[in-house]
């Protein structure tokens, strides 16, 4: 019985640790657009090309794999 629970409660760990990654995937894509969208405005308001586009799409990826990176290690140590 005590196997039998134990299997129960690691089938749910890895089906909580699938919807913790597919919903910071979602988090990742949504931000890049967001961030390159905004970025996209403002060069074409100020007249700089690509600039402001790529910086933030780029700080968008930094910041959401910093955070997965964070989640993850919570979850490694049990917190």
């Amino acid at each position: 019985m005590l196997a039998t629970h134990k299997t129960h409660q690691e089938q749910f760990n890895n089906l909580g640790t699938i919807l913790m990654l597919s919903a910071w995937s979602f988090v990742m894509v949504i931000a890049s657009f967001l961030f390159l969208y905004l970025g996209h405005l403002l060069d074409a308001y100020l007249g700089t090309s690509p600039n402001f586009m790529l910086g933030l799409f780029f700080l968008a990826i930094f910041l959401s794999v910093m955070r997965l990176y964070q989640e993850a290690w919570k979850k490694v140590k049990g917190i």
